[in-house]
């Protein structure tokens, strides 16, 4: 059975659940969930994506012709996304708030990225080395940004409620800024360091308050509160301005 994308149709039979929509520029997936009492349909605004969720009964026939019905909400939802940056040479992009412009060198003498900050109101981020490599050596620089940042946050927050982290790390998640597990280990997403300082200092010290709550209680927010005493302000942020850092990152195809 196929979906068709314009002129060309899509087989949600295959064992591959999750294929590209060439025709609308998005990542289609097909998910079974148990819970599931009918199909819903929705657009993630952070990875571009359809994603079709369906009961466990449900015939991918149904599901082929669900998504046809509603291909017109697909596209509309589609279009009013920000429009995806990659980490191209001029290519405009924040770091910790503050808007910058990539600069992709050729220059094969140095290894080192840098901040050229003499370009009046907007400095540049130069990036050296062979240029079809640079996207690749920019999203790494920025991870390693992200995990500096972000352990100095944790540190200083730690501190005041007398708690060890086990693990820092930094990935690309869409889902959620920050995550605690039950062992003592905090993961951040890198995209982080996109925004302005006092949001990732936020997120670290709100993972951090879980170390002792696990939970979104009122002594949990009390514990964000003592350690980051302007966490509101933070937290309007990401949730109005947030999504926005999800367009930036390695052209499409090469990322994650």
């Amino acid at each position: 059975m196929g979906i068709m994308n314009g002129r060309r149709a899509i087989d949600l039979n295959s064992k591959n659940r999750s294929v590209r929509l060439e025709d609308i520029g998005a990542q289609l997936e097909v998910r079974r969930h148990p819970g599931a009492r009918r199909l819903t349909l929705r657009v993630s605004r952070t990875r571009r994506a359809v994603i079709v969720t369906l009961p466990l009964q449900c015939d991918l026939d149904e599901a082929g012709s669900f998504l046809n019905r509603h291909i017109d909400w697909v596209r509309a939802r589609l279009d009013s996304l920000p429009n995806h940056v990659p980490f191209e040479d001029a290519a405009a992009m924040p770091l910790r708030g503050v808007p910058h412009m990539i600069a992709f060198t050729g220059n094969t003498r140095s290894r080192v990225i840098s901040i050229d900050k003499r370009n009046g109101a907007r400095p540049s981020i130069i990036v050296p080395g062979d240029k079809t490599l640079a996207s690749n050596r920019l999203t790494r620089w920025l991870f390693e940004e992200a995990k500096r940042d972000l352990s100095a946050s944790v540190e200083k927050h730690a501190g005041p409620l007398a708690v060890k982290v086990k693990r820092i790390g930094v990935r690309d998640q869409t889902s959620r800024w920050g995550s605690c597990s039950t062992t003592g280990a905090l993961s951040f997403s890198w995209r982080l360091i996109l925004a302005p300082s006092f949001v990732l200092d936020y997120v670290a010290a709100h993972e951090v308050a879980h170390l002792i709550e696990m939970n979104h209680g009122p002594r949990f927010w009390a514990l964000v509160k003592k350690i980051c005493p302007e966490f509101e302000a933070a937290k309007d942020w990401l949730q109005v301005l947030g999504p926005d850092l999800h367009r930036y990152g390695p052209a499409r195809g090469r990322d994650h």
